[in-house]
């Protein structure tokens, strides 16, 4: 298991290999398709992601005795943000990506020009992830884009994921696509 401390400097994000475990303790920022839709359309965002962590995640928060509260922090299927991510990841000096499902060639391009990672989270464990989150730092866009897509800033505390997508241009995804090709050429030949 690999420590990932925030703020995250290219030249540990770049020493990550696909397949390594990582856990992350720090700052990450929840964005999904209206913070990045917002973004490339040359909205105006509150935070400074040099360096940081973006969790495509769309958590169910509740405020509890003044504070807010995560009940569950599960991913977003990222490939709906391929569209945005790489330009994103130019733009913005974002070192981490987490979702689910991976990111298509041009997303994986950005990471290796720029220095930046996938991290696969573990889907169907919201409880988990959440577990992780130590306190709500705030919100932005909750009014405007609602709870599920609002741009959450969480403290975490060994938030764990797989790196599936390195700044060396290695795709996991792309390794068991390949894989599952050629097995299933070999089954029916």
């Amino acid at each position: 298991m690999i420590e990932l401390k925030y703020p995250f400097d290219e030249k540990s994000i770049r020493s990550l290999k696909a397949g390594d475990a990582v856990s992350i303790t720090g700052v990450i920022h929840t964005g999904r398709d209206k913070f990045h839709k917002y973004f490339a359309d040359g909205g105006r965002i509150n935070v400074d992601f040099k360096d940081g962590a973006l969790f495509h995640c769309g958590p169910v928060v509740v405020k509890r005795g003044g504070e807010w509260k995560v009940v569950a922090a599960g991913p977003t299927t990222s490939v709906r943000e391929n569209p945005y991510e790489p330009e994103f990841i130019a733009k913005s000096g974002v070192r981490i990506i987490i979702g689910k499902g991976g990111m298509d060639a041009a997303t994986l391009e950005a990471m290796r020009k720029y220095g930046a990672v996938y991290v696969q989270a573990v889907g169907g464990a919201a409880a988990v992830s959440a577990a992780s989150v130590k306190r709500v730092q705030g919100v932005d866009f909750l009014d405007e884009f609602g709870a599920a897509e609002a741009c959450w800033h969480f403290e975490v505390e060994g938030f764990r994921g797989v790196v599936a997508m390195d700044s060396g241009g290695t795709s996991l995804f792309d390794r068991v696509a390949s894989s599952s090709h050629k097995k299933f050429l070999e089954f029916y030949n």
